[in-house]
């Protein structure tokens, strides 16, 4: 049975000049237009199509990819706005609708926010909303401590950034966490430092544990080697500089330098870093 909402399999019926025809089961046969086919197909072909419902509860198909898909957080720019709500470009024929009343803040056209699109079950049409946590739970379950996990980066404070969890749930990373500058609706992997006892989650943009001390103590090495054994950054370097280089944060740097010092490998200049030549 074809689905509302997600892409299905079916299978090519026509092919015409304008587009193509699929048997989309209990819908009938629908035309795919011209513009909305991405890719070969012939007669007979099994071919994914998404479906959905326009303002005229018609069923549209495309095999075009949308930005976000049911379910899903993204960033998307808004195209126009009217009384009942805001149009916004999301990939698709049909441009996804987020009502007045789903608007955390009045939408303003030519902005981007980030956006849970899902199906709405009265209309059974696609629709999004920014009203996170009507949807995803601010103490999600299931999950466990240094878990890796998919953050959406959506809202910005004086503390750190909220993100979205796996496209399920919301979580925070804050500011003494971060090596790195981030953009609210961008996409990164997170690790969980802390569920707390309230079931909110803490997280971190870097793999957190020892474990990891000491692969980047070797990086750092290999580094100074190919260097000629002097790098001019210290522990007071600027975070972005550290990130750059090695790709972490200033915290987990610290840690693997003064693990070299201790072993005796390296030596901690006022302007830089130095190998011990043995």
């Amino acid at each position: 049975m074809a689905t509302i909402g997600c892409f299905n399999k079916l299978k090519v019926t026509r092919c015409m000049t304008a587009g193509i025809y699929v048997n989309a089961e209990q819908f009938g046969e629908l035309k795919i237009p011209g513009w909305d086919v991405t890719g070969k197909a012939d007669k007979g072909d099994i071919i994914d199509v998404f479906l959905q419902l326009d303002g005229d509860d018609n069923v549209v198909t495309t095999m075009r990819k949308s930005l976000v898909m049911p379910g899903e957080v993204g960033l998307l720019k808004v195209s126009a706005v009217e009384s009942a709500g805001a149009l916004l470009d999301w990939g698709m024929p049909k441009q996804l609708f987020v009502p007045t009343h789903e608007q955390q803040q009045k939408m303003v056209r030519g902005f981007s926010y980030v956006v849970y699109a899902h199906l709405d079950p009265k209309t059974g049409r696609i629709t999004g909303s920014t009203k996170l946590e009507k949807y995803l739970s601010p103490t999600p379950g299931g999950l466990r401590l240094k878990q890796e996990v998919s953050l959406t980066v959506c809202d910005e404070s004086d503390l750190g950034y909220r993100a979205v969890i796996n496209n399920s749930g919301l979580g925070f990373v804050y500011n003494n966490d971060l090596f790195q500058k981030l953009k609210i609706g961008q996409k990164v992997t997170g690790y969980v430092k802390n569920i707390r006892e309230d079931g909110r989650v803490d997280l971190y943009l870097q793999k957190p544990g020892f474990e990891k001390i000491g692969d980047l103590g070797e990086q750092i090495l290999a580094r100074l080697r190919a260097a000629g054994g002097f790098l001019a950054i210290t522990d007071k370097s600027p975070a972005e500089e550290i990130y750059q280089l090695f790709n972490t944060s200033k915290k987990n740097y610290k840690k693997a330098i003064g693990g070299l010092y201790k072993k005796g490998v390296v030596l901690l200049e006022e302007t830089g870093i130095r190998l011990v030549k043995k």
